[in-house]
Formats: C-alpha cells, sequence, structure tokens
C-alpha cells in the first residue's frame, strides 16, 4: 500500500512538472508578445495623442512585467505564488489610477487623436493580445499567480475592442471625448481586475500552512 500511495505522488509530481514546464512556455511567448507591442504601441501612443493607446501601452509592459514575475514563482510555495500575485494585483491598481490622471490631463489640453493611427495599431493590438489570450485560456482557473495572468489578457483583449470603437467615435466626431471615455473604461477594468486578483490572493494567504507529514 506504502508503494502505490508513493506512485500515486510521483505521478502527481510529474504531472505537476509538465504542467509547469507547458505553464513556462507559454508564458515566454506571451511576455515576448506583450514587451514588443508595448514598444511599438508607447511610440504610436504619443505620435496619434491618444489616451486609450497610451494606456493601452502601459498595459502591455504592465502585463509583461506580470509574466516576468509569474515565470520567476512557478513551481515555489503556493504563500510565494500568492504574495506575487498580490504585487501584481496591487500593480494593476496602480495602473489603473495613472490612466485616470492621463485621462484628466487630455480633457484639460483638448487632445484631438489621430483617428487613422488609433484604428491601425489597435487592430494590431488585438491580433496579439487574442494569441496571448488563446494560450492562457487552459490556465484560467488556476491559482492566483496563473489567473491574474489570464486576468490581465483578457481585459486587454476588451481594452483593445474599446481602443478601436475609439478611433471610429474620434473620426466620426471629430472630437477627443470617445478616446477619453475609452481610456476611463480601460482604468476601471483594471481597477476591477485588480479587486479580484488582490482578493483571491489575500483569500489564498489566509489558508494555514499544511502540516508537514510525519
Amino acid at each position: 500500500m506504502g508503494a502505490s500511495c508513493c506512485g500515486h505522488d510521483h505521478h502527481h509530481h510529474n504531472n505537476s512538472a509538465q504542467m509547469d514546464a507547458r505553464y513556462r512556455r507559454v508564458l515566454w511567448a506571451v511576455l515576448a508578445l506583450n514587451a514588443a507591442m508595448f514598444a511599438v504601441e508607447i511610440g504610436a501612443g504619443v505620435a496619434a495623442g491618444s489616451a486609450s493607446l497610451q494606456a493601452d501601452a502601459l498595459d502591455f509592459f504592465g502585463d509583461a512585467a506580470n509574466y516576468g514575475i509569474s515565470l520567476f514563482v512557478i513551481g515555489m510555495a503556493l504563500r510565494v505564488r500568492a504574495l506575487a500575485a498580490l504585487g501584481k494585483g496591487l500593480s494593476m491598481a496602480v495602473f489603473g489610477l495613472w490612466v485616470i490622471g492621463t485621462v484628466i490631463w487630455h480633457m484639460v489640453q483638448g487632445t484631438l487623436p489621430n483617428a487613422v493611427a488609433m484604428g491601425a495599431v489597435g487592430f494590431v493590438a488585438l491580433a496579439v493580445n487574442a494569441a496571448s489570450f488563446a494560450l492562457l485560456w487552459a490556465y484560467r482557473g488556476g491559482d492566483a499567480n496563473m489567473r491574474s495572468a489570464w486576468i490581465c489578457t483578457r481585459n486587454d483583449v476588451v481594452g483593445n475592442l474599446a481602443v478601436l470603437a475609439a478611433a471610429a467615435g474620434v473620426f466620426g466626431t471629430g472630437t477627443g471625448w470617445p478616446d477619453v471615455i475609452v481610456a476611463t473604461i480601460m482604468a476601471g477594468l483594471a481597477l476591477q481586475g485588480a479587486w479580484t486578483v488582490v482578493g483571491q490572493s489575500l483569500g489564498e494567504l489566509r489558508r494555514p500552512a499544511p502540516v508537514p507529514a510525519e
């Protein structure tokens, strides 16, 4: 019976190691995609004078950093992974507040973004985030660390669709208000995602540590 239990533990350990290896490869792929899109979109956002594009670019940067953290803590104890997720959740909240500040600045300045540039870059960003979303789909129900990575990408897809809607709105109205509205929505998504991730990570941190078998 003892051999049977050991065999089960060994099989479970192998399955866990295989999942960690697959998840690590997925994270490297989405990290590279997000880092590349940050470089593209931050330049385009500044050149186009678009608050929503700049917000999306900063989101790509934050996601790349978050995926890097997730890679670092794979296979570590649940408490370490929960602490990493807590840090990521707080960074999502900071991003949301930063976007709100950017929106206020653009409102005061009365900026009129370049709708064509917004649309073109928005389509590329949507394709990149759709690929990341598909890669991370299988891990959406994991621990707080895995779930936080998926939530970031889910928010990004919704944000990209909103940027495209803003581009159409700016083009149709000749005003910057659609861009401001979309950037505000993106800030709300970041804050909602932060609330979810922080809540789950705090719940995992409150769990009593398992008692080692004697």
